[in-house]
């Protein structure tokens, strides 16, 4: 038998009303670890019963009532501007993941995040990762264009990272080589295109993304046909046939990493099978 809320007599758990006590403490807790004096706030030789701030001076730095900031401690449902969030941000010190936190509770955009469309620069210690990288390794940005890879990457995606085109869409879709070069090249196209389409949900006003995406359908009719599908994957690793150009065929594990919850980029290595999983292909 399921057993549901309904059936242990449990109340269902309202997401929304969770997400709202999760804030409540957050702001609490984080306004009581701040001193006055580090907040620039003179108290003067009064002694304090409240750790940390008050409600009403952490109110005064940011600019806002203090009793709409109380109902945002006391989990009312109220509505929260991404500028207030961000002046509450930089009143209570908090650092760039407890920030990004802050902006997930209350599914709002930071105001000081990047642009949709800008670029974004790899940092300088993941390019490092790749060159000790003894696999073949990539690493993608959020329009899955390649923004680095090692040596033994750029041999095995001869047609592709030795060339101009570095989107793995365009090279996929637009370039014949690719045919010949992925086996079963129409079906991992199509779980290629299910998994950006889980990305692109992650950047949905990015304009960059959006023109990639209407090129492509007019460019490649599978494209434009997988795109009408709606079918949507995470991305995922798994066993990957390749007919290479120097080395013949070849079959590699591909591992698919993301460097950090928030990061805008994804490292691709294609690593040798285990035994096993050989053993059971072949089975």
């Amino acid at each position: 038998m399921i057993r549901t809320p309904a059936s242990t007599g449990q109340v269902p758990v309202d997401p929304t009303a969770d997400r709202r006590r999760q804030l409540a403490s957050f702001l609490r807790r984080h306004r009581e670890r701040i001193a006055p004096a580090e907040a620039g706030v003179r108290t003067g030789s009064t002694r304090r019963r409240t750790p940390g701030l008050r409600r009403e001076e952490l109110a005064q730095l940011c600019g806002i009532s203090p009793t709409w900031y109380t109902w945002l401690e006391q989990g009312r449902d109220v509505s929260v501007s991404p500028a207030a969030l961000a002046r509450l941000s930089n009143a209570l010190h908090l650092t760039p993941a407890e920030r990004a936190y802050l902006f997930e509770l209350t599914r709002k955009r930071d105001p000081d995040m990047p642009a949709a469309g800008q670029a974004d620069s790899p940092p300088p210690s993941l390019l490092a990762a790749l060159t000790a990288m003894t696999a073949p390794a990539y690493l993608l940005d959020r329009c899955w264009s390649a923004v680095g890879w090692n040596p033994r990457a750029e041999r095995l995606f001869s047609g592709w990272l030795a060339g101009t085109e570095t989107n793995l869409l365009r090279y996929v879709f637009l370039d014949p080589s690719a045919r010949d070069f992925i086996q079963d090249w129409e079906n991992r196209g199509r779980r290629l295109l299910a998994e950006f389409r889980a990305e692109t949900a992650r950047h949905p006003d990015d304009p960059t993304l959006r023109q990639l995406v209407d090129e492509l359908r007019q460019a490649s009719p599978l494209f434009a046909r997988l795109w009408e599908d709606q079918s949507v994957l995470e991305r995922e690793g798994g066993l990957r046939r390749f007919n290479h150009p120097l080395d013949g065929a070849l079959m590699l594990e591909q591992v698919t990493l993301r460097p950090g919850d928030r990061s805008a980029f994804t490292l691709v290595m294609l690593v040798e099978p285990s035994a096993n999983e050989v053993a059971e292909l072949q089975e």
